[in-house]
């Protein structure tokens, strides 16, 4: 209407153009005046500071909130005696980044990088993980973690538990560690990204010991071979049971068990050498022990052999995970 009413008062004058508009001159008069800019609204005292803002979002957005409104995250938070913000401010934080909507599509996943990890001798790389044994009836397991020279396949260290915590695997990694010697900057350690697996405890550890620290990416089992294999390799097994009766009779099988796997196990990864040859030297003696028995063999009957004389292979010289491609023609 102002600006109707400047238009008609530049023809018919100010007063009638009021009139017929019934607009107020002191209105219209007004209105030609310069607006000052606005003020900047003073930042209350008690506002959260950048990072807390950065830090309420990190939180709404997490892989556990992601999905939850901001009134349902506030709860949960409450019931695990942790508050960051008020349902409110939760909002104005996501309403400052358009993120007031589904969130799982505004999510922006970080790309990880792929490790690659090289052994040509025992001790230089370890893989460990857990694995569930069920326990005697529904709801209750038993966590068996197992610590994995990849290079020998040598089980380095186990131990059963009842929970899954970082520092019982703290504990296991010192005692393996100092069984087999470990120097600072000798070994590097590759694990999943379980809770387990990063907490302060065995990540305090392995900084005291100068053991390097490796990750498998997010949902990419081939990052972790060594130890799914493994893990394969027991569960297969013709007496693994069903079901253990209780945490002792589990960790009286896994004994056994890893007694025949280090000693008396034939791992086709390691051309039928057994891991505690690898781990502790005597792959070489075995290799060739079995070579004089080849060349026995072929004496006595060589045209079993169209191809000649056998070689038998002894222990690989390098072993990765996840090798580089101009690495794939390694043994």
């Amino acid at each position: 209407m102002i600006a109707v009413a400047e238009q008609l008062a530049e023809q018919v004058g100010v007063s009638r153009a009021c009139d017929v508009l019934d607009v107020p001159r002191s209105t219209l008069y007004r209105s030609r005046q310069p607006r000052p800019e606005p003020k900047p609204r003073p930042t209350p005292s008690h506002a959260l500071t950048e990072s807390e803002r950065a830090e309420v979002r990190e939180v709404l957005n997490s892989e556990r909130f992601m999905d939850q409104s901001p009134h349902q995250v506030y709860a949960i938070l409450l019931d695990e005696e942790r508050y960051l913000a008020s349902v409110s401010t939760m909002y104005r934080v996501l309403r400052a980044h358009n993120e007031v909507r589904e969130r799982r599509a505004v999510r922006q996943h970080p790309t990880y990088t792929k490790p690659e990890l090289l052994a040509t001798a025992p001790n230089q790389v370890w893989s460990w993980d857990i694995t569930v044994m069920r326990g005697p009836r529904k709801w209750v397991h038993f966590a068996l973690y197992t610590v994995l020279d990849i290079f020998s396949r040598y089980v380095v260290g186990w131990m059963i538990a009842e929970t899954q915590t970082s520092e019982l695997a703290r504990l296991l990694v010192s005692k393996s560690a100092h069984k087999q010697g470990i120097l600072p900057g000798q070994l590097t350690l590759h694990s999943d990204n379980g809770t387990p697996m990063k907490g302060k405890p065995l990540v305090g550890l392995l900084d005291e010991l100068g053991i390097d620290r490796s990750h498998s990416r997010p949902h990419t089992s081939d990052d972790n071979p060594f130890s799914e294999a493994q893990f394969k390799t027991m569960k297969y097994r013709p007496d693994y049971p069903d079901r253990f009766p209780d945490i002792d009779v589990a960790r009286q099988w896994a004994r056994t068990f890893f007694g025949w796997y280090n000693d008396e196990h034939y791992h086709s990864g390691l051309n039928l050498l057994t891991p505690a040859s690898v781990h502790y030297g005597e792959a070489q003696g075995v290799r060739e022990r079995r070579q004089v028995t080849m060349a026995a063999a072929y004496a006595a009957n060589p045209r079993r052999f169209a191809a000649g004389l056998p070689q038998v292979k002894g222990a690989p010289e390098a072993v990765w995970i996840n090798p580089p491609a101009e690495a794939g023609n390694l043994p």
